[in-house]
C-alpha cells in the first residue's frame, strides 16, 4: 500500500526504504531510472517494430490498424483546434481532441514512416503551444492538454527540430507542469480527492513530467513525487471490490487515467510503485460488464451515462490481472483506437465458456446484478444499488435499479442533466427533477418536505445470495428516509427458473405517510385488471408488471416531471420521451409494495 501523507522529504526516504520497498524516493531521485530514449510513454521504439510484424499475422489488429490510420487521413485536411470554451466553462473538448490527434498522428507516422502525418501533427503542437494557457481553472483542461502534447512530443522526439522540441517543452512545462504545483504542494482540491479528477490531474501530470523529465529534472520530479503520493487517495475508492462509485461512466474515465498513469510509469521509469497493486485497482476489469446489460445499455446511476464507449484501459487491465473475460467483453464492444491496438493480446474468452457467475454484489459502492446469460441479447436483468448520496457526481437515487428483456430496457435511468445549469454541483443540486429520488425508479415520501432522500445517507446492501436458480438482494435504505419510516428495505427476487423479477419493499412509517412508489419508462404503458397490471409495450416487445400487494393499491401512469409540490427550476432537460409507472399511498403503519416484472415471450 502507498504511503497516503506527504512527509517531509527526508523522512519518507528512509522511512521507504526500511518499509515500503516501491515508495517512491525523494523528488530528486525519482527520475533515476528514467529510459533515456524516446519514445518512452507506453510503448518504445522496439515496441512499434513488434507491432509492425504482429499486423502482419493478426486480422483483428490489422483492421484496428487500418482504421486508425484512416482517421489520421481525415485529419490531415481538419483545421487545428482553437483557444475557445465551448460551454463558456472548459477548454476540455479542445483538450480532449489534441489528446485524439497527438495519438492517431502520431501512431500514423510510426506505422507507416509517411511524413505527412508528422507535418500535420506538428501544425497542431504549434497552435495549442501558442496558446496563453491550457485554462487551469478548470484543470482537467489542462491535464488533458499535457497528455496530449506529451505523447507528441515522446512518439516523435526523433522527427522534431530542436527548435520545435524547445516549443512543445516549455509549453508543458510552464502550462502543463508548473500549474499543478500549488495543489500538489498545498494538497488541495484534486490533489486530495477521491474522485475522478484526482486520477485525471494525476495522470495527466504524470505523462507530461515523464516526457520531459531529463530535461526538466527538477519540476519533473516534484510533479511525479507528488502524483505517486496522490493518486492512492482515489484508488482507495476501487475497495474493496474493484466498484466505482460515480457510476460506470466516470468508471471509464477515472480508470482510463489511472491505467495511464501506471502503464506510463512502468514503461519509463520500469517501476510503478506498487500502484499496480492495489487491491480495489486488481479486481475492477469485471466491473463495467456486471454494470452493463444485454442491451448494451449501463446501470447508470449517479451522472452516468446509460451509454459508454468502451474504455482500452480495460484490455490492460484484463492483461495484468488475467481477466480473459474482460478482455473478450471488451473487444467485441470497443472502437479502434490506439490505446486498445497497443494493448490488445488476443481475443480472450467468453463469459460463458469461463463460468463467469451470472450475479454480483459489489461491495463499498453497494451495487448487485442478477441476469439469465452472458451472451443471449433477449436475456434478462436487472440491476440495483444501496450505496451513497454523498459520492461524487452523486443523484438522490438510492434504491433504484434499471431492467432489460427481449433486447429492451423496461426500467431506466434518466441521466445526468446539463452540468452547466446553475449551482448543479453545488445548493441548486436536489432541486433540478433529474436529481431526485421521484426522477428515479425508487421511493418517496412526503415529497414537499424538502429533499426526498437524505443527501447525507450511505445504504447497504444487507443480504445477498445467488445459486443456478435463484438471486437475491435485500437493500436497507433506512438511512435514504430517516426523517419519516423507522425502517425501509427493498428485496429483489430474481428467479431464472420461472424467468420473472419480484420487487418487495417494506416500510415502516413513524407517522402518516405520503408514499410514491416509481419506475421511468420509455415504454407505452396499458393498464388492465382494475389498474392492477401493467403492460409494457416496446418495439413489438412487451413487459407485464404486476402489483401484488397492498391489496387497495393501484398503478397510475404519469408525466416524467416533478410532482406539484416539488422545486421545478427552468433549464432542465425535457424528458418526453419517458413516463413514469407510479404507485402512490398514504400509510400509517407497516406496509409491503409487492411487484412482479415478467417479460412476455411469445
Amino acid at each position: 500500500m502507498i504511503q497516503r501523507t506527504l512527509l517531509p522529504a527526508l523522512f519518507v526516504f528512509s522511512f521507504a526504504l526500511c518499509v515500503f520497498a516501491a515508495e517512491p524516493p525523494e523528488a530528486q531521485h525519482i527520475l533515476a531510472t528514467l529510459k533515456p530514449r524516446h519514445p518512452r510513454l507506453l510503448i518504445d521504439m522496439a515496441g512499434f517494430d513488434a507491432l509492425r510484424e504482429r499486423v502482419k499475422t493478426d486480422d483483428r489488429l490489422k483492421a484496428w490498424v487500418h482504421d486508425v490510420i484512416d482517421d489520421a487521413d481525415q485529419l490531415l485536411g481538419a483545421k487545428p483546434v482553437y483557444y475557445h470554451l465551448p460551454d463558456g466553462k472548459r477548454l476540455l473538448s479542445v483538450s480532449r481532441a489534441v489528446v485524439e490527434r497527438s495519438y492517431e498522428l502520431a501512431f500514423a507516422y510510426r506505422m507507416t514512416g509517411e511524413k505527412k502525418y508528422a507535418d500535420r501533427l506538428w501544425t497542431e503542437m504549434r497552435t495549442v503551444c501558442a496558446f496563453d494557457d491550457w485554462h487551469p481553472p478548470h484543470f482537467l483542461d489542462t491535464a488533458e492538454m499535457t497528455h496530449g502534447v506529451a505523447i507528441a512530443y515522446d512518439w516523435l522526439y526523433d522527427v522534431w527540430t530542436p527548435e520545435q522540441r524547445k516549443t512543445m517543452r516549455e509549453a508543458i512545462a510552464r502550462m502543463g507542469l508548473t500549474p499543478a504545483l500549488k495543489y500538489y504542494r498545498e494538497h488541495t482540491w484534486w490533489a486530495n480527492v477521491e474522485h475522478n479528477w484526482n486520477q485525471v490531474c494525476n495522470g495527466g501530470e504524470t505523462v507530461g513530467a515523464l516526457a520531459i523529465g531529463d530535461e526538466e529534472p527538477a519540476l519533473a520530479g516534484e510533479i511525479l513525487a507528488a502524483a505517486v503520493r496522490s493518486v492512492p487517495k482515489a484508488m482507495a475508492s476501487y475497495e474493496p471490490d474493484g466498484a466505482w462509485g460515480e457510476g460506470p461512466s466516470y468508471w471509464g474515465y477515472a480508470t482510463s487515467y489511472n491505467t495511464l498513469m501506471v502503464a506510463a510509469l512502468d514503461s519509463a521509469l520500469g517501476t510503478d510503485f506498487d500502484l499496480s497493486e492495489e487491491h480495489g485497482y486488481t479486481l475492477t476489469a469485471l466491473f463495467p460488464m456486471y454494470m452493463t446489460g444485454p442491451t448494451g445499455l449501463t446501470f447508470n446511476y449517479s451522472d452516468a451515462h446509460p451509454t459508454m464507449r468502451t474504455s482500452p484501459c480495460l484490455l490492460w487491465l484484463a492483461h495484468r490481472y488475467d481477466e480473459p473475460a474482460a478482455a473478450w467483453w471488451g473487444i467485441h464492444r470497443m472502437s479502434p483506437t490506439v490505446q486498445s491496438i497497443l494493448w490488445y493480446r488476443g481475443d480472450g474468452q467468453s463469459p460463458d465458456a469461463l463460468h463467469l457467475p451470472l450475479d454480483r454484489y459489489w461491495r463499498g459502492s453497494e451495487v448487485v446484478s442478477f441476469r439469465t446469460s452472458w451472451t443471449d441479447p433477449q436475456a434478462m436483468y436487472f440491476a440495483m444499488q444501496a450505496g451513497s448520496n454523498r459520492v461524487n457526481h452523486n443523484h438522490l437515487d438510492l434504491g433504484s435499479f434499471v431492467l432489460d428483456a427481449l433486447g429492451e430496457r423496461w426500467a431506466m435511468d434518466l441521466g445526468s442533466d446539463n452540468y452547466n445549469m446553475p449551482d448543479y454541483f453545488g445548493s441548486k443540486r436536489y432541486t433540478y427533477y433529474r436529481l431526485r429520488a421521484e426522477a428515479h425508479n425508487t421511493l418517496v415520501m412526503n415529497p414537499d418536505e424538502g429533499p426526498d432522500q437524505n443527501p447525507r445517507a450511505t445504504a447497504k446492501i444487507a443480504a445477498f445470495s445467488t445459486n443456478d436458480d435463484l438471486g437475491r438482494a435485500v437493500a436497507d435504505l433506512t438511512p435514504a428516509y430517516d426523517e419519516a419510516a423507522k425502517s425501509v428495505t427493498r428485496t429483489v427476487v430474481f428467479d431464472r427458473k420461472s424467468n420473472q423479477i419480484t420487487l418487495d419493499d417494506a416500510i415502516d412509517p413513524k407517522a402518516k405517510t405520503d408514499l410514491w412508489w416509481f419506475v421511468t419508462t420509455e415504454a407505452t404503458v396499458e393498464l388492465t385488471d382494475g389498474d392492477r397490471t401493467a403492460l409494457l409495450h416496446r418495439n413489438d416487445q412487451t413487459m407485464r408488471v404486476t402489483l401484488i400487494e397492498p391489496a387497495d393499491a393501484k398503478f397510475e401512469v404519469r408525466s416524467a416531471e416533478p410532482l406539484p409540490t416539488s422545486p421545478n427550476p427552468s433549464m432542465q432537460a425535457t424528458n418526453d420521451e419517458a413516463r413514469k409507472l407510479t404507485i402512490h399511498t398514504s400509510i400509517d403503519k407497516l406496509t409491503k409494495i409487492s411487484v412482479r416484472f415478467e417479460p412476455v415471450r411469445k
